[in-house]
């Protein structure tokens, strides 16, 4: 190859990568400048959204004040937010007693953007509100769940048949449901030596609302206690500061550690149920008394009727009295219960299904006056 032909080739090559550079430079502002035009729009836009999404937000949470301030300047209520709820109630000149327990019921399901300008005209709907209490989130959205106190049952009992499954919003439906006012404690390793007056008289020092101590009689030796006791408190506030209290390693009584926890709450009987109930619960027996000298003792308060008495079962200290007429049942209960050191109360009975087995087994589920019966499935 000749030298100039050499040059040639370079000057060439030369001349090839210079178009390709000058070509590259005018083509990479015009890329770039695309580029930053199109993220600056596509920022823009972001921005714009988030700012209108704001302020919506904004107008729906302004739209949301007003319709409270309107509601409460409708009802006249008291409105308070504490402890993670937003409390509206009681009713202006409230001058009674707070409505009994059973008056209350829970709210699960609600919207989470759903507040009291939905919600209470459409629970005021059954009857007169003493109390709507909101659970709220710190974010300022509801958790989901509320309560709704009524004047009386029943308004409670009309608002769970109506409301329950309720549409609050094209669909959304709510869920109404009785709600479980448990108002006593289970506190366990009370040494067996202290009686009912003892302890009532210790829990009162430590905790307040204590209304009244329920404790059972050792099944061996009747002078003692089975180590445990149920603590009732005169509201669900109180019981629920009660046990925050004594929760182990918080306190010990009689230099001894205790456990608590919440006792299982009493379930609300139909009155219909309990007009037909014939069987009577007998408790603080002796482990030597017999089901013949029980069923001769209740034939007697019966007036004598050996027909009277269908069915004794005694299990360990306790028993179950089945009557052929819900009168004589009656009539023993008040003849006989504390008049024989033993303890009597009318109990119900009804049918539920195994939901392993699909058999159906009879349950005693309430006593009247004191305790809920457990644990007595194929025992009656």
């Amino acid at each position: 190859m000749l030298v100039s032909d050499v040059d040639q080739s370079a000057v060439s090559l030369t001349t090839l990568q210079t178009k390709d550079i000058t070509s590259l430079q005018l083509s990479m502002p015009q890329t770039v400048t695309t580029f930053t035009t199109s993220t600056t729009e596509s920022a823009m836009s972001t921005s714009s959204d988030i700012l209108g999404k704001q302020e919506n937000q904004n107008a729906n949470a302004l739209s949301t004040e007003e319709a409270i301030v309107s509601l409460l300047e409708r009802t006249k209520y008291s409105y308070v937010q504490e402890n993670g709820q937003r409390r509206y109630g009681p009713p202006p000149n409230w001058q009674c007693e707070a409505p009994p327990r059973g008056c209350e019921v829970f709210i699960g399901k609600i919207p989470r953007d759903c507040f009291e300008d939905e919600l209470i005209p459409v629970f005021e709907q059954i009857g007169p509100i003493y109390m709507f209490r909101l659970m709220m989130e710190l974010n300022g959205i509801n958790r989901g769940f509320g309560f709704c106190v009524y004047t009386n049952r029943e308004d409670t009992k009309r608002a769970v048949q109506e409301l329950n499954n309720y549409e609050i919003r094209k669909g959304k439906t709510i869920g109404v449901c009785l709600s479980v006012d448990n108002c006593r404690l289970f506190v366990g390793g009370i040494p067996k030596n202290k009686t009912r007056e003892e302890i009532l008289s210790e829990m009162k020092r430590v905790t307040d609302g204590v209304k009244d101590v329920i404790s059972y009689p050792s099944v061996t030796d009747k002078t003692k206690n089975r180590g445990f006791a149920f603590i009732e408190y005169g509201s669900h506030k109180a019981a629920a500061m009660a046990r925050r209290k004594l929760l182990p390693g918080h306190i010990h009584l009689w230099g001894h550690q205790i456990a608590v926890d919440w006792a299982e709450p009493e379930r609300e009987v139909n009155e219909d149920i309990m007009s037909k109930v014939k069987i009577l619960y007998v408790r603080n027996l002796m482990l030597s008394t017999t089901e013949e000298s029980l069923r001769d003792s209740f034939i007697k308060a019966a007036g004598g009727d050996p027909n009277s008495v269908e069915r004794v079962k005694k299990i360990s200290d306790y028993a179950f009295i089945h009557f052929r007429d819900r009168e004589q049942a009656s009539q023993c209960l008040h003849t006989l219960n504390g008049k024989l050191k033993i303890l009597i109360y009318i109990i119900y009975t009804y049918i539920c299904t195994n939901s392993r087995s699909g058999i159906k087994t009879k349950l005693s589920a309430k006593i009247l006056g004191r305790k809920t019966i457990h644990r007595l499935v194929n025992k009656i």
